[in-house]
């Protein structure tokens, strides 16, 4: 699991999208958050994938922890601390599910930032 987690923080800091193929399987689906709508297939993960970092020399630290591995399915605690110096941050809960090959076949996102409420009436509102 911690392998498949160095794979994908090479692959975002690598030229190009090519790397994408060794981590995720042709059909994957990349959910970037709980209630957007999933991108299905290498090349699109491969667009959104450009669309969304500044390029492979994009300055970031990133840490993880799986909490829990079951079966084919992971789930990994992430923070990520973007700029030198910092400014941005957030933290993520990923959950993968894995092809037989050990590719991803399904990622889900749920990234929290630090001014984000935690509840649906945040005091004040």
């Amino acid at each position: 699991m911690t392998g498949w987690i160095a794979a994908y923080e090479h692959a975002w800091r690598t030229q190009g999208t090519e790397v994408l193929a060794t981590i995720f399987t042709a059909e994957a689906s990349y959910l970037q958050g709980p209630y957007q709508r999933p991108i299905i297939g290498l090349p699109a993960i491969a667009r959104m994938w450009e669309d969304e970092r500044d390029g492979p020399g994009e300055v970031f630290q990133m840490t993880s922890e799986v909490v829990a591995v079951e079966g084919d399915t992971a789930v990994v605690r992430v923070a990520v601390r973007y700029g030198d110096p910092v400014d941005q941050e957030y933290r993520d809960l990923w959950i993968i599910r894995f092809a037989e090959d050990g590719r991803c076949s399904s990622f889900e996102e749920w990234p929290f930032w630090p001014a984000q409420p935690t509840t649906a009436h945040p005091a004040g509102s």
